[in-house]
């Protein structure tokens, strides 16, 4: 079977605060996560074909991730099931616009217990892309099996994604942050970052962000995600500014993954390479991941606040999203 996304890093379970109890105390919902994980799945909405490789606890957790990646679509016969440690947790709380703050359970977690040799070659070499992100370049021997299979993709000649997702509680220091995050961009032809990641990274906006991944690092299209004013995509033929249609979030985990999976299928759908792509290819790229992830931010946790394809056209069709060449200055 042929694959058309295969991402490697972490599975997790986020605990999410639904409320308090009458002592007071955070109610906690356990919703299925992990940012390669939330990129598949939204990836498979859009129809297409994935798998994921990692780690899990053979636990209740680990068959709860397995169990719900597999209703998704998402191909999980190379994810390990490790009984000598559990499944990791994450835990987030919301502030009062709906972003999050995070804590970790994971000293270690199963996740960051993924070895090279058990990283699944011809699962990349059946695939059209190969994902990943800088949570599994934390600690080893993830780093290490991270590292096998970029190598093993790039010598394939695989198209190669890369999201940050920068968690700064899970990085000893944030120059090993700094380091393995230009490392992983460096590999990459795609790029997903977001501005608050750009700014970590070089202190500079969105549209400069882009031009250093591109010039700096070889990456062959940026996407720079901006919250709720939407994102900015830029390659070395043209720069678009799309916003994001107007919502009221209640929850905004896995936006971001949810922005880049389905925005590396309409990549795959447009059939031209990251580099070719003009200005109105960018736009409409832009604007279905936006409203893909935008409408997510309405639902409660990553997986489960996935909408289906339809709901996301009909919704654009209803609201077109203007594009513009330049990201607008906040007041």
């Amino acid at each position: 079977m042929d694959y058309d996304i295969t991402a490697v890093g972490e599975l997790l379970i986020d605990f999410a605060a639904k409320g308090k109890n009458e002592m007071g105390y955070p109610v906690m919902e356990a919703n299925p996560g992990g940012a390669p994980a939330n990129f598949l799945a939204a990836a498979a909405a859009c129809g297409k074909r994935t798998a994921l490789i990692g780690k899990v606890g053979r636990d209740a957790f680990g068959r709860l991730l397995t169990d719900t990646l597999a209703a998704a679509g998402i191909d999980v016969r190379a994810v390990a099931a490790d009984e000598t440690v559990f499944t990791t947790l994450a835990f987030v709380t919301f502030s009062a616009e709906g972003d999050r703050s995070f804590s970790f359970a994971r000293k270690p977690g199963a996740d960051t217990c993924l070895r090279p040799e058990e990283v699944d070659r011809s699962l990349i070499g059946a695939s059209r892309v190969l994902h990943f992100g800088s949570l599994s370049l934390t600690d080893e021997p993830a780093r290490s099996a991270t590292r096998s299979a970029v190598a093993c993709a790039r010598e394939l000649g695989k198209l190669i994604t890369f999201d940050p997702n920068l968690r700064p509680p899970l990085w000893r220091r944030e120059a090993d942050a700094r380091e393995q995050i230009l490392w992983g961009a460096g590999q990459a032809d795609v790029v997903k970052i977001s501005d608050n990641e750009v700014d970590f990274l070089w202190g500079c906006g969105p549209e400069e962000g882009a031009r250093r991944l591109l010039e700096d690092l070889g990456v062959r299209l940026a996407m720079v995600t901006l919250g709720p004013l939407g994102c900015w995509l830029s390659n070395s033929r043209a720069g678009v500014y799309v916003p994001c249609p107007p919502v009221k979030p209640v929850d905004t985990t896995g936006a971001g993954d949810i922005f880049g999976g389905t925005a590396v299928s309409r990549l795959l759908e447009l059939g031209r390479a990251p580099e070719d792509l003009g200005e109105e290819e960018l736009a409409s790229l832009g604007a279905f991941a936006s409203t893909a992830a935008s409408l997510s931010t309405q639902h409660r946790g990553g997986i489960p606040s996935i909408r289906p394809r339809e709901e996301v056209l009909r919704s654009l069709e209803a609201c077109p999203l203007p594009a513009a060449r330049r990201v607008p200055r906040q007041q």
